[in-house]
């Protein structure tokens, strides 16, 4: 009798231990945080100042790899969201086009990556001489934020997309056999003192993934994308100014056959791993060092940001390494171990289903130009359940579009939402509520914004890279997020 008393006591005693910590679990305000409720953002305005800078306050770097100082340079630049291109258009409309580039993108990336594993140099048909390659930089899904800069000498001042999955950084340029609108003037070549084509022989034309010549044996670049848009043109070399920093040599496409889908920016500027990107043409002179902070539209009106040099990696990042895949060096992989929701570690995603491969296949990249992140689908539909039994208490909507978890908020300023955590290694990720449960339409829906992928390759978008900022430590060889990177 006495064994079984103490059998009883043992029962009762983890019994009541189990309610309390399942008691605390619901009461624990680190499950849960507040989400404030935004209605879709409208459009930003298109303004930028294109004042010349002082030379007095010019600073001025003429070779991209000198190495004769050690002084390494800073670079901030504002950045916009490609909504503004379309100003007109109702915050539904812009919604709507935004999920239709972002599929374009996703898709594309996909076919990129599978192209690339199965054969290492995937191949396009080019005009005739011309042996062109599948590039990333993905035309109408081609990035979602861009910049202002001045091209040439003196500086024309065009708009450019930036874009992580893109290398090669190239501008619309006159005579244009086939231009496609954009918001400024078209880049004459002829007007600048600092143009200048290279040779078919030279290396700069040698790191292309492959190149063509024209008569004059100047070297020719070719971008095919994955919808059938292609910018063709010259391969040069040509200064490059943002604001106070003035950037020579920088080799660059300039196009005079650009034709498909692009939207009215005048080119663009490749912030990819590869060899012709532009933080591997300028690494030295900015330590090899480049962040971002995108902003979240619907609760701030200030403009998004762009950091190169030692400012960029903040005090408060926390640090994941960067991996490499054998395939394409473009991307930038990272190693994702599992995902929380409500403070619990969900159940059956396990870092298996994030790795890649020795060949090349699946793996978790960071992308500035996807906009809403894809989890490869054992690991989504985990975390999406278990986001679904801890919103329970959450009305339920419709699905919409491509997001199957909506919730109807109308008539609410603010709700309690559960934590969402990603776990890479070394780098615990606490995202904003707002990074995660987004407006959709104009009447109370709001949205789980995460989606499964058959593929097995997982990208991370930059909705739920809002407010954070996203620092590229490629001297170091790691990714770090810091919360509230935008002030």
């Amino acid at each position: 009798m006495e064994e079984k008393s103490k059998i009883r006591l043992l029962f009762s005693s983890s019994l009541l231990l189990l309610l309390f910590s399942l008691s605390a679990a619901v009461s624990n305000p680190s499950q849960l945080q507040t989400l404030l409720l935004r209605p879709l953002p409208s459009a930003p305005t298109l303004s930028w100042t294109d004042a010349e800078p002082e030379s007095d306050s010019l600073v001025e770097i003429s070779e991209l790899n000198a190495v004769s100082s050690n002084t390494t340079l800073e670079m901030h630049l504002e950045l916009r969201h490609l909504d503004a291109f379309s100003s007109e258009e109702t915050p539904e409309r812009l919604f709507d086009l935004r999920l239709q580039r972002d599929a374009l993108r996703a898709e594309t990336i996909y076919s990129l990556v599978s192209k690339a594993v199965a054969r290492n140099r995937p191949r396009a048909p080019g005009r005739p001489g011309f042996s062109s390659s599948i590039i990333s930089g993905l035309a109408q899904g081609s990035g979602e934020y861009f910049t202002r800069l001045g091209v040439g000498t003196p500086p024309r001042y065009l708009y450019m997309v930036l874009d992580t999955g893109s290398d090669v950084v190239w501008v619309q340029c006159s005579p244009c056999k086939n231009c496609y609108s954009q918001s400024d003037p078209i880049f004459d070549p002829t007007k600048s003192r600092s143009f200048s084509g290279i040779p078919c022989g030279s290396p700069l034309c040698r790191s292309l993934d492959s190149s063509g010549c024209n008569k004059r044996r100047m070297c020719l670049y070719q971008v095919s994308y994955g919808d059938g848009s292609v910018t063709f043109g010259d391969f040069s070399t040509e200064t490059l100014t943002f604001r106070r920093t003035r950037v020579g040599r920088v080799a660059l496409g300039c196009g005079h056959d650009n034709e498909g889908l692009f939207v009215g920016a005048a080119g663009l500027l490749g912030l990819g791993r590869g060899r012709l990107s532009f933080p591997t043409q300028a690494g030295r002179r900015f330590n090899r060092k480049f962040s971002y902070c995108l902003v979240d539209r619907s609760a701030s009106s200030k403009p998004s940001s762009m950091i190169f040099g030692d400012a960029a990696i903040p005090r408060t990042a926390v640090f994941t390494p960067l991996l490499t895949n054998p395939k394409l060096d473009t991307f930038y992989y990272v190693e994702l171990l599992g995902i929380s929701v409500g403070g619990t570690r969900v159940g059956g995603i396990t870092p298996s289903l994030f790795k890649m491969d020795p060949a090349g296949n699946g793996g978790v990249i960071i992308d500035s130009g996807t906009s809403v992140t894809r989890l490869t689908r054992p690991a989504y539909i985990a975390m999406r359940d278990a986001f679904r039994i801890r919103a329970s208490n959450l009305k339920r909507a419709p699905d919409f579009s491509l997001f199957d978890t909506c919730f109807d908020l109308s008539g609410k300023t603010s709700v309690k939402v559960p934590t969402v955590v990603l776990h890479f290694r070394g780098a615990d990720v606490s995202l904003p509520a707002t990074n995660y449960l987004i407006p959709v339409d104009s009447s109370g829906t709001f949205c789980y914004a995460f989606a499964g992928t058959m593929s097995g390759l997982s990208i991370i978008g930059n909705i739920q890279q809002q407010s954070l900022r996203v620092a590229f430590d490629l001297a170091g060889s790691r990714i770090g997020f810091a919360p509230r990177g935008c002030a």
